[in-house]
């Protein structure tokens, strides 16, 4: 499977903002948003071309790919899906998005990133409902409850991602961090999730 291989920073510096695919570098000083807020490249910080609306709905496109680090054919996969459910599409896609494992393995505080929460699944270190899964797309269902392995649960990756997320909540979420459990209580409402970025600009993209 095709996967990206440069540095993330970039893809931060591309958007303009910070997308957090860094970890715990992404809250200090080091952070190249930090000092280098500009598109990476020979012509990065002379360009002040007019972006047309096709551009700024390709731009949130990718900011929110990226955030959630998929391929296009995988996002493309997960619109049509959002297409297929009732309601809001754009919220809909925000939903499925934000029940993949990888994303809530993230979101619990067990990684420092979807990344390093990917890493995770596919080395076998995670279960949901006691048995093992390492597909970091495997979406789950309210009620399900996400553990780590027995013997996985001395690693210090864990351990210090905890500490720098522990005032961090979700309402659709509940923690148990002594026994490093987590329950996906239910499918979070669009208000609820703190994604920086217009996923009904996504929607008209896709609708051309």
């Amino acid at each position: 499977m095709a996967r990206y291989t440069d540095s993330v920073c970039k893809l931060c510096r591309r958007e303009r903002q910070k997308l957090f695919l860094k970890g715990q570098k992404c809250f200090t000083e080091k952070c190249p948003i930090e000092t280098r807020n500009y598109p990476p490249g020979e012509h990065g910080l002379s360009r002040r071309a007019k972006v047309s609306e096709y551009g700024i709905q390709l731009r949130e496109k990718q900011k929110i790919k990226r955030i959630y680090g998929l391929l296009e054919t995988q996002f493309r996969n997960y619109f049509k899906k959002a297409i297929s459910q009732k309601g809001i599409t754009g919220e809909n896609l925000v939903k499925v998005l934000e029940s993949r494992l990888d994303n809530v393995v993230y979101r619990l505080g067990f990684a420092g990133s979807r990344k390093q929460a990917r890493q995770l699944i596919r080395h076998r270190h995670i279960a949901v409902n006691d048995r093992l899964v390492d597909i970091p797309s495997f979406i789950l269902s309210p009620g399900d409850v996400i553990k780590i392995k027995e013997k996985s649960k001395k690693l210090d990756l864990i351990h210090n991602s905890l500490k720098r997320v522990k005032d961090t909540t979700y309402p659709w979420l509940s923690v148990d961090k002594p026994a490093l459990t987590g329950t996906f209580v239910q499918i979070p409402e669009r208000s609820e999730v703190p994604l920086n970025a217009n996923e009904q600009l996504v929607v008209e993209l896709y609708s051309k």
